[in-house]
């Protein structure tokens, strides 16, 4: 005689089996669709900072003080007015994404690819938020007018000993995320007052860096 109880229990247990299974693999098929919507979504964002090209509109530059400077495309500047350092740069967003520029470091000399970028906490804060449309160039600026200021002293002794520069940037999407930190070399240019902008090397600050 058949065990009915038995065969109804193995019966139940084998269609929870299945249901788990099936729920497991519609679970995994749609976290996976998330993500590469998520990817999608992110790509749609991403801004990517680049030099601008020599053959780029001049940038026309105004700090408060109502300096002004024009930096031509694939160009930086850093000049010594006054007492006080101005520093501009040409860049080009070359992502999807509009660009907002938030932080910047500079120093004398040129790193290696190799090396880091300066610790976040050195970073300073632009005065404003810079945007640059997808696409499309635009430029960074920053000052330095503080008399004793460290990285005063340290950008004049450069550009007295005609050095090259390592300027550093910090910029995300318009939402505050994909934040990156990108490194420009600002190289002198012969019998010329600027200097050829190009960067070097990117790091992803919200993404694990492939590297």
């Amino acid at each position: 005689m058949a065990d009915w109880p038995t065969i109804a229990s193995l019966a139940t247990a084998t269609g929870t089996l299945v249901l788990a299974v099936a729920t497991f693999s519609s679970v995994r098929s749609s976290n996976r669709t998330a993500r590469a919507a998520e990817r999608s979504l992110l790509a749609g964002l991403r801004p990517l900072l680049v030099a601008t090209r020599p053959d780029d509109p001049t940038q026309k530059v105004m700090w408060q003080d109502r300096h002004f400077a024009r930096v031509p495309g694939g160009r930086a500047s850093i000049e010594d007015v006054d007492g006080a350092l101005y520093l501009a740069a040409s860049l080009r967003n070359a992502g999807n994404g509009i660009a907002v520029l938030d932080a910047w470091h500079a120093r004398p000399g040129s790193q290696r690819g190799v090396e880091d970028h300066a610790p976040l906490d050195e970073f300073r804060r632009l005065t404003r938020d810079i945007y640059i449309p997808a696409g499309d160039a635009g430029f960074w600026q920053a000052a330095v007018r503080n008399g004793d200021d460290p990285w005063g002293d340290a950008l004049r002794r450069g550009l007295a000993e005609g050095e090259g520069f390592t300027l550093e940037l910090v910029y995300g999407d318009h939402q505050g995320g994909q934040r990156t930190v990108v490194r420009f070399a600002l190289t002198p240019i012969p019998n010329d007052d600027a200097f050829l902008c190009s960067p070097s090397r990117y790091w992803s600050l919200d993404t694990p860096d492939p590297r």
